[in-house]
């Protein structure tokens, strides 16, 4: 199968531009999309959350994902490589037209798959150490984290885990990671942070 993917991060932008040079390469190298992906989304969030977390399950040995640009996948290296990396354990091939990449089944595709895989590995690492820290810091410091004992209210879950996230977020963490991590539904965690914008900073609420 080969999917064509068009994403524009607002309503205001047209997808036509990228349907059209999708469309022109395929004729030229005389290929047939077999199916269109097309949204409207932000591209810095989670790719798991979008139509493109939907494409990427259903790719398959051979298939190819063609997109116009690589930053049509992803707004950040991590998140690029990480979905590049899917694909490729997927044994799928990604094509870009304006910047010509090709990601296939070649030596030089899997030497990049396991500099992809790494590096996405170290970032998390990283992220996760971070975090520790700086829970460890508050800690030290006579604070106490963690839901407030006796409130099992599903409104108050993520009482007391403010600073948490706070802290989780300006570490780069996504929500999606966030809400895993609290063991709670990424609308939960959504719906609690607009509802603590006086407890929480404006800028981390709105990230």
């Amino acid at each position: 199968m080969i999917y064509g993917y068009i994403r524009v991060s607002t309503d205001k932008q047209t997808t036509e531009n990228q349907r059209f040079e999708i469309k022109k390469f395929a004729e030229k190298n005389g290929i047939i999309i077999n199916q269109w992906f097309e949204e409207t989304i932000s591209g810095a969030a989670d790719f798991r959350q979008r139509k493109l977390g939907k494409l990427l399950k259903r790719l398959t040995k051979n298939d190819i994902l063609i997109a116009s640009e690589i930053s049509r996948l992803g707004r950040n290296m991590l998140q690029v490589m990480t979905i590049l990396h899917y694909c490729l354990n997927a044994e799928a091939q990604v094509w870009t037209i304006k910047d010509n990449y090709r990601l296939g089944s070649d030596i030089q595709s899997k030497v990049l798959a396991f500099a992809f895989g790494l590096s996405a590995e170290i970032e998390r690492n990283l992220i996760s150490q971070r975090t520790k820290e700086a829970l460890g810091r508050i800690k030290s410091e006579g604070r106490k984290l963690g839901r407030p004992i006796g409130r099992c209210n599903r409104k108050l879950k993520l009482s007391g885990q403010e600073e948490q996230i706070s802290i989780m977020l300006e570490n780069k963490v996504s929500k999606s990671q966030i809400a895993r991590e609290l063991k709670v539904d990424r609308m939960t965690l959504l719906r609690f942070m607009k509802n603590q914008k006086g407890i929480m900073s404006p800028d981390i609420t709105m990230m």
